[in-house]
């Protein structure tokens, strides 16, 4: 996610970079699609909750077994509510969201994060620069053109959850960063564990129930979102947050849709119009703007600070 603050890099050899990125831009990009293979079997809000018990559990358990503090009461309290947003409102509804709509198409969808995060940061007193504010208006420029004429625009189950999963992440990376938490995998872990019995509370409430055995392959791309989407490719992340700058290290918020796309199109037989296409290049170009003017104006802060802020997944 983009709401850690910047730090320092750190020596780290081209290659090694290089692998990190590919498992970022790959790993995250590829999970629109997984998350599609389980829907065939498992339920929206049930497939959340167990893949985030699961990857939530698994971290937790060996970040204490390295002896790392766990959150204090106050932290795990702030973690609960912070889960709500990036996880059960973010994750879930993308979730319920491909029920409707294809795999490249929600991740088209879900890049107009960043948008909404410059707007909210602008709310809560950061004034954005004037090519902030152009990128702002390009890329919602393209939100709107998405949702004009694309397959997305005969689902309002589809735009409602994945405009308010967008929304939701985005506020929830701001909210955070005034927030007591503990560092980045201890809260990554904490607002997975926390998020899933939100997503527990979800099923539960909208009645869902497995249909019968879940397939072997709805069960193997649940753990291909647990090992590769949640531990893997997050883990990637926080180490390029630690050795390469941020635009860097959060340039996958507009190279997974792409990404995402491609493996739609390749994998899932997805179809895509020169609509869809351009509306998303005019989004991803808005949020290149933005990343770049941010860039620009971001001072460096000592690597102790960069904990301070909330650390998750993408919403998918």
């Amino acid at each position: 996610m983009t709401a850690i603050a910047s730090t320092p890099e750190r020596t780290a050899s081209a290659l090694a970079i290089a692998l990190a990125l590919a498992a970022v831009y790959v790993l995250w990009g590829s999970t629109y699609l997984a998350i599609r293979f389980a829907l065939e079997s498992y339920p929206p809000f049930l497939l959340g909750a167990i893949r985030m018990a699961i990857a939530g559990a698994l971290m937790f358990a060996v970040l204490r077994w390295r002896g790392v503090k766990p959150p204090t009461r106050k932290q795990w309290r702030t973690l609960a509510v912070l889960s709500i947003f990036m996880v059960l409102l973010s994750n879930g509804l993308v979730n319920l969201a491909e029920t409707q709509v294809g795999s490249g198409l929600a991740a088209i969808a879900v890049a107009s994060m960043p948008l909404f995060a410059g707007v909210f940061a602008m709310l809560r007193g950061r004034h954005p620069t004037k090519i902030e504010w152009v990128g702002t208006i390009i890329g919602f420029l393209g939100v709107i053109w998405l949702n004009a004429g694309s397959e997305l625009s005969s689902s309002v189950l589809g735009v409602v959850c994945l405009a308010t999963a967008a929304i939701s992440w985005a506020w929830g990376s701001i909210w955070s960063r005034d927030q007591d938490l503990p560092e980045p995998f201890m809260s990554a872990a904490v607002q997975m564990l926390t998020g899933s019995v939100w997503m527990l509370v979800a099923a539960l409430v909208t009645g869902e129930r497995f249909a019968g055995v879940p397939s072997m392959g709805a069960t193997a791309a649940m753990l291909y979102l647990v090992v590769a989407g949640s531990i893997f490719g997050f883990t990637a992340y926080i180490w390029l947050l630690h050795h390469v700058r941020p635009a860097l290290a959060t340039s996958y918020a507009y190279v997974n849709p792409p990404i995402a796309v491609f493996f739609g199109f390749m994998l899932g037989g997805e179809n895509f119009t020169t609509h869809d296409l351009g509306a998303m290049a005019v989004i991803l170009a808005g949020v290149v703007i933005i990343t770049l003017a941010k860039a620009r104006t971001t001072t460096p802060v000592p690597a102790a600070d960069s904990t301070s802020a909330s650390a998750s997944e993408p919403a998918a």
